[in-house]
């Protein structure tokens, strides 16, 4: 048949793609805002809730709000509120509540974007079109890419491997064609990517093993394709610096102390391995990975620092042979450096949305190797041994698809998220936390009693599980029982002002206006701008003054 009436596969891949991730991601614009972060950064953030402004452009440029600076992820969801607007005006379409599916839906035209821009990418550079296509539908369905769609926090994820993967296409037309002109775009490309998050700054090295493979530039010596990249350092330092400000200021870097060097290198190490084994065999996935501190196995540490050394020295030796192998095992060893616990940021060892960006170098390895490994990279492939591929192939994106469709449900709402967490663990006591105060929301207090006391049960020191704990007594009317946590509260945290707001509170209903004035006045040394505080520590005072 002629190539015009099958038409372009190029173009045909590219449908096919976008429609797959379409399908499997089109049930979130039903979702709710979960409490996982989706309140903060959407939900109840007024700036977001006004939609793109001067004024709240100028603060998505200032801000390190969520101990994070990424400008351009809070202009992209102020623009899915734009969006809503006008589609309700318009239309008469709405959303979800509060314009949740608007942002759903922002999440998956881009990673359907990204899918579709992946395959591209990998077919312009290296001319093969069915390993890219099975490598993009890989990064299309595969499980531990739900975190980064189906969640509406992790906007960052997928906005910005829309810019890494398009300052990789820039970067291919200017070695292509090279000039100010196109390495201007290159520029542009990366900055706007690093605008929407810090993961980033590995890129520039990641430009250096694509000019090893598939581009294999032979410009020696080596330094003037370094020489060429120093305006990307340059930016990436400064965006490490902006972001280790942000993080810092922001309170999500974890102490010395509490994560000591030759912890945080174990974990390391071992989670690098974990990655590869849910990338295999992607089930028991959790949306929070509690970090093991110093209770890893010693073998575990062992056997994976020694793993990690034998497949890099292995990749390596590979270089002539199979460069695909090299550049994707480096590829995913790099690009996970920034997120593999070196610098600790939050309480969990690992994240399924950490390998949205590192595990594209491993799908690589897998569609260009085994095609390699069968005979059918050769110049007369078997036609059975290629029929047999290509089967092979889409039955496997086809259980991984089954697989990510079920876990795309667990995001509907904080009980399906929450409750699903802990039949995976039990023991997971930000998972507790999480369902006790959505049960509280619905009006079970029993239930949110349980499952808060349940979190402390295995991790005493959660500040806020124990703040949610008080709470919940203290709309319960065990007031003894509310008193007891607030204190311990502050005893753990003595800067938790709304712990201290509330506990005066309680006092001023009891009568005793001195222990309440003293709690209002600590609320305020912590947070001078609660109104709450200052309002309730007048009303202590001048009911303290009419009972004199």
């Amino acid at each position: 048949m002629s190539k015009r009436t099958y038409g372009n596969p190029e173009l045909w891949i590219a449908v096919c793609l976008a429609i797959l991730t379409l399908v499997l991601y089109a049930q979130t614009v039903n979702f709710d805002f979960t409490s996982f972060d989706d309140d903060k950064y959407a939900q109840e953030n007024p700036a977001v809730r006004i939609g793109v402004r001067s004024q709240t452009v100028l603060w998505a440029l200032r801000a390190n709000y969520m101990a994070n600076w990424h400008p351009l992820t809070w202009i992209s969801l102020m623009a899915d509120t734009d969006a809503a607007t006008i589609a309700n005006w318009v239309f008469d379409i709405s959303l979800g509540r509060q314009n949740s599916g608007f942002h759903h839906l922002g999440n998956i035209v881009l990673h359907a974007a990204n899918a579709v821009l992946l395959f591209i990418v990998l077919n312009v550079m290296t001319g093969r079109r069915w390993p890219s296509a099975f490598t993009a539908a890989l990064f299309a369905v595969h499980p531990l890419h739900v975190e980064s769609v189906a969640w509406i926090s992790e906007r960052k994820d997928v906005l910005s491997t829309l810019f890494w993967l398009l300052t990789m296409l820039a970067y291919f037309h200017y070695v292509r064609k090279p000039g100010p002109n196109s390495y201007l775009w290159v520029l542009v490309a990366y900055a706007l990517g690093l605008m929407s998050k810090a993961m980033l700054v590995s890129l520039p090295i990641v430009l250096l093993l694509l000019d090893f493979w598939p581009l294999r530039r032979d410009v020696r010596p080596f330094r003037r394709l370094v020489f060429e990249k120093v305006p990307l350092f340059v930016m990436a330092a400064f965006t490490c610096v902006l972001t280790v400000w942000a993080q810092k200021s922001g309170g999500a870097v974890a102490s010395i102390t509490a994560y000591p060097l030759g912890v945080r290198l174990a974990n390391a190490a071992v989670a690098y391995f974990a990655y590869l084994w849910k990338m295999l065999w992607p089930v028991g996935l959790s949306i929070l990975y509690i970090h093991p501190g110093r209770s890893l196995p010693m073998w575990q540490v062992v056997g994976s620092a020694i793993g990690l050394v034998a497949v890099t020295a292995a990749a390596v030796r590979l270089a002539r042979s199979r460069p695909y192998v090299t550049v994707g095992w480096l590829w995913y060893l790099i690009t996970l450096v920034p997120v593999i616990g070196i610098v600790q940021v939050g309480k969990q060892a690992m994240a399924d949305r950490y390998t949205y960006i590192p595990l594209i170098g491993i799908f690589v390895v897998v569609a260009w190797g085994v095609p390699s490994l069968l005979g059918i990279a050769s110049e007369r492939p078997s036609r059975v041994r290629s029929i047999a591929l290509a089967i092979a192939a889409c039955a496997v994106v086809a259980v991984l698809a089954v697989m990510t469709y079920a876990r795309v449900g667990i995001w509907r709402n904080n009980l399906t998220l929450f409750s699903s967490t802990l039949e995976v663990d039990p023991t997971n006591s930000f998972a507790h936390c999480g369902l006790g105060t959505e049960l509280l929301h619905q009006g079970d207090t029993e239930g949110g009693i349980r499952h808060l006391r349940m979190a402390l049960k295995y991790h005493p020191e959660y500040t806020d599980a124990r703040y949610n704990l008080a709470e919940a007594y203290r709309e319960a009317g065990r007031i003894d029982e509310a008193i007891a946590e607030y204190k311990r509260v502050i005893r753990q945290c003595p800067w938790y002002a709304q712990a201290h707001n509330n506990l005066g509170g309680i006092y001023a209903m009891q009568g005793k206006y001195d222990l309440a004035i003293a709690e209002f006045k600590a609320a305020l040394k912590a947070d001078p701008a609660s109104r709450s505080a200052r309002d309730n520590l007048r009303k202590a005072q001048r009911a303290k003054a009419g009972e004199l």
